[in-house]
């Protein structure tokens, strides 16, 4: 770790300017602040076609736990914007450059309704977008919330595209008992007390050596140990999710790693196997692990981003 510590870059591609960096990608992007309706100044993105190609549809996207929107998350939306969709984000409460305490989610909740305003507010206020068709897309975390929002807005979304997602948080990296116990009892004086024993998920989670550097090298990445509070909120979100997998009704296509010791690939199982989807598919990749679209070999991301691709574009 000392040598990844020694090394830095502004951006996970290098030194390239970001404006530069996406004209060469044949694509543009903005970012701003919204402020959502709690109050909340929320930092977001969008990664869109250049103003000569019209979108052919939109995604809407949430990144995971401890992630953010402006490092390594950034190259899954510009590959689809070079392939025609517009992909729009943002830096959930407590991650990134967005308002909180850093990694500290007391309510998921409130986290969706954030959400859910936030791309409400994108597709209305573009003329270009409200016709097109709308995909949610989650990776981990943001898979579950993903859900959360279908079940708030069960006809809002085309479709969705779950990337590991977090239904249940993997036994690997669960606390054992007597600790869940010991934790619910010390949450409620110091919920934001960081002291969570768990393994270091961008090691379980990033397979090739060299990206584990790049990924360390996020200046936001959060490297403490998680908040006795968010923790407590995400065995209650994914609890309450896993037991929803049936009331799951919108086309959707779930992609897991065999390997994944972050989040259990057999939840993902359970949610194709329940759900009351007509359109659903599920691809379980043999020992790829949980960082499917930025940790693996450039061999197996161009084998997951063909699955998503294909799965949009029969679709749109």
């Amino acid at each position: 770790m000392e040598e990844v510590q020694k090394k830095s870059q502004p951006f996970y591609w290098g030194n390239t300017p970001e404006e530069e960096y996406y004209i060469q990608q044949g694509i543009k992007s903005t970012k701003s602040y919204y402020t959502s309706p709690r109050g909340l100044t929320l930092f977001t993105r969008s990664w869109q076609p250049p103003s000569s190609t019209p979108p052919r549809g939109i995604i809407c996207m949430v990144h995971g736990y401890g992630n953010d929107i402006s490092w390594t998350f950034q190259a899954t939306p510009i590959f689809l914007a070079q392939n025609g969709f517009a992909c729009f984000t943002l830096d959930l409460q407590g991650h990134g450059l967005s308002q909180g305490l850093k990694a500290y989610v007391p309510n998921v909740d409130l986290v969706v309704d954030d959400c859910i305003s936030f791309f409400n507010c994108v597709l209305t206020q573009d003329p270009i977008l409200q016709n097109l068709p709308r995909f949610l897309y989650g990776e981990s975390m943001g898979g579950a919330i993903c859900l959360l929002i279908h079940f708030k807005k069960p006809d809002f979304f085309k479709g969705a595209i779950l990337i590991a997602p977090m239904c249940k948080i993997s036994e690997k990296v669960r606390p054992r008992w007597p600790i869940p116990q010991i934790l619910t009892f010390l949450a409620r004086f110091t919920p934001t007390l960081p002291i969570v024993p768990t393994a270091d998920l961008l090691d379980k989670s990033v397979k090739v050596p060299e990206k584990k550097i790049i990924a360390a090298m996020n200046p936001m990445r959060y490297q403490g140990k998680p908040r006795l509070g968010t923790v407590l909120e995400l065995l209650r979100v994914t609890n309450y999710v896993s037991k929803k997998l049936s009331d799951v009704r919108l086309p959707f296509i779930v992609l897991h790693g065999n390997a994944d010791v972050v989040t259990d690939p057999d939840v993902s199982r359970e949610l194709y196997e329940l759900s009351k989807s007509e359109d659903k598919t599920i691809k379980i990749y043999d020992g790829m692990l949980h960082s499917l679209l930025f940790g693996e070999t450039d061999e197996n991301i161009t084998i997951v981003r063909g699955d998503i691709f294909k799965w949009l574009n029969d679709r749109c």
